[in-house]
């Protein structure tokens, strides 16, 4: 929140204790720009991928998720359901 903004290959990973789709739920209030979330389970597989809009309520993934990427929203289409990730330095 308050961020000015993200370059293209910017984000953040969010991490959760566990899986869940409460947990992992975001909300976009003072954000100033539109972000792609990409949900991904403990098995690294991207469970959701939305285009979250500035300013609304919240987005929960349609499965439990551990990992919540947000990042750029030119980069939504780089991420499939049920594509698997990995991640170096985790």
């Amino acid at each position: 929140m308050f961020h000015p903004g993200l370059g293209a290959y910017e984000g953040i990973l969010l991490v959760e204790d566990q899986e869940s789709k409460i947990n992992s739920a975001i909300h976009m209030f003072f954000m100033r720009f539109d972000i792609a979330v990409i949900w991904i389970n403990s098995k690294f597989q991207v469970v959701d991928v939305k285009l979250a809009r500035k300013w609304r309520p919240f987005y929960v993934p349609a499965s439990a998720s551990r990992f919540t990427l947000e990042t750029h929203p030119d980069r939504i289409n780089d991420f499939r359901i049920g594509d698997i990730l990995s991640f170096d330095d985790l």
